[in-house]
Protein backbone atom coordinates (compact mmCIF):
# COMPACT_ATOMS: atom_id res chain seq x y z
CA UNK A 1 0.00 0.00 0.00
CA UNK A 2 0.65 3.88 -0.88
CA UNK A 3 0.94 6.50 1.58
CA UNK A 4 -1.68 8.97 0.76
CA UNK A 5 -0.06 12.71 0.41
CA UNK A 6 -3.28 14.60 0.46
CA UNK A 7 -6.56 13.83 1.48
CA UNK A 8 -9.76 11.73 0.42
CA UNK A 9 -13.18 12.03 1.79
CA UNK A 10 -15.72 8.88 1.58
CA UNK A 11 -19.49 9.35 2.15
CA UNK A 12 -22.46 6.27 1.88
CA UNK A 13 -25.91 7.65 2.79
CA UNK A 14 -28.44 4.46 2.81
CA UNK A 15 -32.15 5.11 3.90
CA UNK A 16 -31.73 4.82 7.46
CA UNK A 17 -27.85 5.58 8.00
CA UNK A 18 -25.21 7.60 6.85
CA UNK A 19 -21.45 6.77 7.09
CA UNK A 20 -18.62 9.44 6.48
CA UNK A 21 -14.40 8.70 6.41
CA UNK A 22 -11.46 11.22 6.06
CA UNK A 23 -8.77 9.43 4.89
CA UNK A 24 -5.30 11.78 4.93
CA UNK A 25 -1.42 11.51 5.78
CA UNK A 26 -2.05 9.17 8.06
CA UNK A 27 -3.63 6.24 5.93
CA UNK A 28 -2.32 4.59 2.67
CA UNK A 29 -4.01 3.53 0.01
CA UNK A 30 -3.95 0.77 -2.97
CA UNK A 31 -4.66 0.94 -6.29
CA UNK A 32 -4.63 -1.93 -9.15
CA UNK A 33 -6.46 -2.94 -12.51
CA UNK A 34 -8.02 -6.11 -11.96
CA UNK A 35 -9.49 -7.98 -14.82
CA UNK A 36 -13.11 -6.14 -15.85
CA UNK A 37 -11.91 -2.93 -13.97
CA UNK A 38 -10.26 -0.80 -11.68
CA UNK A 39 -9.93 -1.42 -7.81
CA UNK A 40 -9.17 1.09 -5.01
CA UNK A 41 -8.48 0.66 -1.09
CA UNK A 42 -8.33 3.36 1.39
CA UNK A 43 -7.28 2.46 4.63
CA UNK A 44 -6.88 4.01 7.95
CA UNK A 45 -5.02 2.11 11.02
CA UNK A 46 -4.18 2.84 14.68
CA UNK A 47 -7.25 3.85 17.42
CA UNK A 48 -9.82 5.64 14.85
CA UNK A 49 -9.28 2.35 12.42
CA UNK A 50 -11.27 2.44 8.94
CA UNK A 51 -11.60 0.76 5.72
CA UNK A 52 -13.32 1.23 2.15
CA UNK A 53 -13.23 -0.39 -1.34
CA UNK A 54 -14.56 0.10 -4.66
CA UNK A 55 -14.49 -1.64 -7.75
CA UNK A 56 -15.23 0.62 -10.61
CA UNK A 57 -15.83 -1.58 -14.01
CA UNK A 58 -14.10 -0.49 -17.33
CA UNK A 59 -17.29 1.22 -18.74
CA UNK A 60 -18.07 2.58 -15.39
CA UNK A 61 -14.37 4.66 -14.61
CA UNK A 62 -14.70 5.38 -18.48
CA UNK A 63 -17.81 7.27 -18.33
CA UNK A 64 -16.70 8.51 -14.79
CA UNK A 65 -13.25 10.06 -16.35
CA UNK A 66 -15.76 11.28 -19.26
CA UNK A 67 -17.81 13.42 -16.80
CA UNK A 68 -15.00 14.69 -15.22
CA UNK A 69 -13.37 15.79 -18.21
CA UNK A 70 -16.48 17.91 -19.10
CA UNK A 71 -16.22 19.28 -15.87
CA UNK A 72 -12.80 20.21 -16.21
CA UNK A 73 -13.15 21.80 -19.31
CA UNK A 74 -15.82 24.17 -17.41
CA UNK A 75 -13.41 24.69 -14.82
CA UNK A 76 -11.65 28.53 -15.15
CA UNK A 77 -8.16 27.29 -13.22
CA UNK A 78 -6.28 24.83 -11.58
CA UNK A 79 -3.28 25.05 -8.92
CA UNK A 80 -0.34 24.14 -11.28
CA UNK A 81 1.15 21.34 -9.48
CA UNK A 82 -2.10 19.23 -8.98
CA UNK A 83 -2.15 19.77 -13.06
CA UNK A 84 1.27 19.03 -13.69
CA UNK A 85 0.83 15.72 -11.25
CA UNK A 86 -2.40 14.76 -12.90
CA UNK A 87 -1.04 15.28 -16.53
CA UNK A 88 2.12 12.95 -15.62
CA UNK A 89 -0.47 9.85 -13.79
CA UNK A 90 -2.81 10.54 -17.07
CA UNK A 91 0.35 9.82 -19.74
CA UNK A 92 1.17 6.78 -17.40
CA UNK A 93 -2.28 5.58 -18.00
CA UNK A 94 -2.36 6.17 -21.74
CA UNK A 95 1.17 4.12 -22.07
CA UNK A 96 0.30 1.33 -19.57
CA UNK A 97 -3.18 0.84 -22.10
CA UNK A 98 -1.70 1.05 -25.23
CA UNK A 99 0.78 -1.89 -24.93
CA UNK A 100 -2.53 -4.23 -24.16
Amino acid sequence: MEPIVDKAEVSIDFADKFFTGTFARDAKFEARSENDGLFIKLERRGDDKRAVGIHLHHYLLADVLTEWAKSLAAQKKMEADHKKDLLAAIGKVEKALSRL
